[in-house]
């Protein structure tokens, strides 16, 4: 992503800010040279800076991942709450392989979704910020947020994890494998176009999105799905995500496990039990790219979790704008549950 992508409907405008982090270092010893964070406020930080809420990003998407739940009612009010919204790395706005001088492309580092965490970690000590009112997330976002509580579990008030997964499933990861095979196919498969994305696509945004309830509705007939794939491998083309961003966050998507975190050994149940804030899982009925088992679980394991189902045959994309009356129950759950109810 060499810039900002174009405004999408429902996204909101809000000037860009910028974390320099210098030479970040990565568990494997590496580093990422000259790394930095993008991200936005929303809302004004108050004198204690008491009223954070962190939003965080999904795979293969920007801080506006989670802006059908920022305004006016919703349940990140700006008028109430000051929502840092962060991009991953990798995303193509922080530091990644398509925009990095100095490891580009496959030079860059490796890294996980635990550094993603620390990055953002650093970024709330530079801005003063030592303890939010809630980390919020939905797909990586949501692993991201399950990794915050084991992490930092001092550090927030409550947790939303949407669509989460605590260990990444079997599933998922064949799903992300395929996806890299499809674009990684192509000999010229870094340059990005038309034919590199075309079978990335249907994958990942119809086949393991979406569910066949929701296709049935959505499509006529097959021409109908076909002319759906075209349109949208047009419109993801505009976006300007890199394939080689997509290559480097779902493998840190795949490698995720909340027990790799130092001092539990790999005990991804004892990980979560030491989650102390408590914790809002929300999940669809039926999840074709997170599977819904693997929310129950994580949920099962924390101590102080609720796991309540999205109203929605949506799937993967259900903790999405996609469907809007699932985003109008979302929003009023997740605004529920951060009053204290």
């Amino acid at each position: 992503m060499s810039g900002h992508p174009p405004l999408a409907q429902g996204w909101i405008d809000q000037p860009h800010r910028t974390f320099a982090l210098g030479d970040f270092r990565l568990e494997s010893g590496e580093s990422i040279r000259d790394c930095s964070l993008s991200y936005v406020v929303h809302g004004q930080i108050d004198a204690n800076a008491s009223n954070v809420v962190l939003a965080l990003s999904a795979i293969a998407s920007t801080h506006h991942r989670l802006d059908f739940l920022i305004g006016d009612g919703l349940a990140l009010d700006p008028a109430e709450v000051a929502v840092v919204a962060v991009d991953a790395l990798g995303n193509g706005l922080s530091s990644s392989p398509s925009n990095s001088v100095t490891q580009p492309g496959l030079a860059f580092p490796p890294f996980c979704i635990r550094v993603m965490v620390e990055s953002q970690r650093a970024l709330l000590d530079h801005l003063g910020i030592g303890r939010v009112r809630a980390v919020v997330g939905a797909s990586m976002g949501g692993m991201q947020a399950l990794q915050w509580g084991v992490s930092h579990p001092q550090h927030m008030e409550r947790i939303v994890a949407m669509t989460p997964m605590a260990r990444t499933a079997p599933w998922a990861a064949a799903i992300n494998e395929t996806s890299r095979r499809c674009l990684m196919s192509h000999a010229d498969w870094q340059q990005g176009g038309p034919e590199v994305w075309s079978a990335w696509v249907p994958l990942m945004q119809l086949l393991s999105g979406r569910t066949p309830e929701q296709l049935a509705a959505a499509f006529a007939s097959p021409a109908d799905v076909q002319a759906w794939i075209g349109e949208r491998v047009d419109a993801w083309l505009q976006q300007g995500f890199a394939p080689v961003d997509w290559v480097y966050q779902s493998r840190a998507y795949d490698a995720h496990d909340v027990g790799g975190t130092p001092a539990f050994g790999g005990d991804t149940a004892r990980a979560l039990a030491s989650i102390a804030a408590p914790t809002l899982v929300l999940a669809p009925p039926l999840d074709l790219y997170n599977p819904v088992e693997a929310a129950g679980w994580a949920a099962a394991h924390i101590p102080r979790a609720t796991l309540d189902q999205i109203p929605s045959v949506w799937g993967h994309q259900a903790a999405s704008a996609a469907d809007a009356v699932a985003a109008e129950w979302i929003n009023r759950r997740i605004r529920t549950f951060l009053a204290g109810a």
